[in-house]
C-alpha cells in the first residue's frame, strides 16, 4: 500500500477491517495517513489484531506522488503549484504585454495536464481582461493518461458574466482566506496561472508549494519586458530563497523547471 489503510467508516467500510477479515498477515506502507480521521490509528489497529505493519518502505516516492493529499491534510490548505512560461532571460510578456506563445505545443498541452490534474485553477483579473482564457483542458484527454474533467475557475477579482473563463468564481480578500477556504470545501490542489503580479502575491506570502516554469530557447533581450514576479524581491543576496529542482523535462524544444524551495 502506498497510503496507512483507514480505520474509520467512509463512503465503504474501514480498510483495516477488510484487511483483518481477509487474513492479510503482513501489509507494508509508505506512509501514514496525516487525516484526523485516520492519524496512525489504521496501523494500530492492524498490530493490535496480529498483523505485521512495515512502514516507510518508499516513502519518498509516496510522499512525492501524494504530495498534494498529504499538504491538504496536514494544513487544511490546497497544495499550491504556481506556473509560469518563460524566455530563458525571465521574461514572461513583452513590452507591449504580448505574450503568445511563449512556448511550443507540447509544453502548452502539458499545462492542460497540469489543469486536468489539478481541482481549481485561479488567476487574476488583470489576466481575464487582457487574454480572456477559458482555462479549460480541452487539449488533455483520458486517452493520454489522465482525467479530462475541466478545475473550478477562481478569478481573483471580479469577473463579467461573459468572460471566456466562466462559470467562475470571484474572490476578494486575502490569499489565505481563499486557500482555507478551498482546503475546507476538499481541493487538494490549486494551479495559480495569473501573471507576475499574482505570481509574486503567492510567492511573496509563502504559499507556494511548487513553481513549475517553462523556459523557451528564447531571448527577448532586455529589461522592460515583464518579469516571472512582480513586486519587491529579496533586498540582499542573503535572502535569496533556494530549492532544489524536483525535476526537469524537455518537452519539444522547451524546458520543464520543478522547483521547491527549501522548507516547503
Amino acid at each position: 500500500m502506498t497510503l496507512e489503510p483507514c480505520d474509520h467508516q467512509g463512503r465503504t467500510g474501514p480498510c483495516t477491517e477488510a484487511i483483518l477479515g481477509a487474513g492479510i498477515a503482513r501489509v507494508v506502507v509508505g506512509v501514514a495517513d496525516p487525516d484526523p480521521e485516520v492519524g496512525g490509528r489504521g496501523l494500530a489497529h492492524l498490530s493490535e489484531g496480529g498483523v505485521e505493519v512495515v512502514e516507510g518502505i518508499a516513502a519518498a516516492d509516496v510522499t512525492e506522488q501524494l504530495a498534494a493529499y498529504l499538504h491538504q491534510r496536514r494544513t487544511g490548505r490546497p497544495y499550491v503549484v504556481l506556473k509560469l512560461a518563460s524566455t530563458l532571460d525571465g521574461r514572461i510578456a513583452a513590452p507591449d504585454g504580448s505574450s503568445a506563445w511563449i512556448t511550443g505545443q507540447e509544453a502548452r498541452t502539458d499545462v492542460h495536464r497540469l489543469r486536468a490534474e489539478s481541482d481549481a485553477v485561479c488567476v487574476g483579473a488583470g489576466t481575464i481582461r487582457s487574454d480572456d482564457p477559458a482555462l479549460t483542458v480541452r487539449d488533455w484527454s483520458p486517452e493520454q493518461g489522465g482525467p479530462a474533467d475541466d478545475p473550478r475557475r477562481i478569478v481573483l477579482g471580479p469577473v463579467s458574466d461573459d468572460a471566456g473563463v466562466q462559470p467562475a468564481e470571484s474572490h476578494e480578500g486575502p490569499l489565505e482566506d481563499l486557500l482555507y477556504r478551498l482546503g475546507g470545501e476538499g481541493v487538494l490542489q490549486l494551479l495559480v496561472e495569473g501573471g507576475a503580479d499574482v505570481a509574486g502575491r503567492f510567492h511573496r506570502a509563502g504559499l507556494v508549494d511548487r513553481y513549475v516554469v517553462y523556459v523557451a530557447p528564447a531571448l527577448l533581450g532586455g529589461d522592460d519586458g515583464l518579469p516571472l514576479l512582480a513586486g519587491p524581491g529579496a533586498p540582499t543576496m542573503a535572502e535569496l530563497r533556494r530549492g532544489r529542482f524536483a525535476s526537469v523535462a524537455a518537452l519539444g524544444d522547451d524546458l520543464r523547471l520543478d522547483l521547491v524551495l527549501d522548507g516547503s
